[in-house]
């Protein structure tokens, strides 16, 4: 006799690339994804601000 096991589905959001073309489609994706020097410049806002006092943990 054979167990039937279910498994848990893995919601897409989280789950990695299936194959091969679709992480080359999650590539050209990033490729045209502005970097953060480009966000600074249209936003004046800075992505990525320092969480700690640099003289503190130098």
């Amino acid at each position: 006799m054979t167990k039937d096991i279910k498994k848990e589905k893995v919601p897409e959001n989280s789950s990695m690339a299936k194959n091969m073309e679709e992480m080359k489609e999650l590539g050209k994706e990033m490729e045209r994804m502005k970097t953060e020097k480009e966000l600074e410049k249209e936003t004046g806002k800075n992505s990525d601000p320092d969480q700690f006092n640099k003289k503190e943990h130098s």
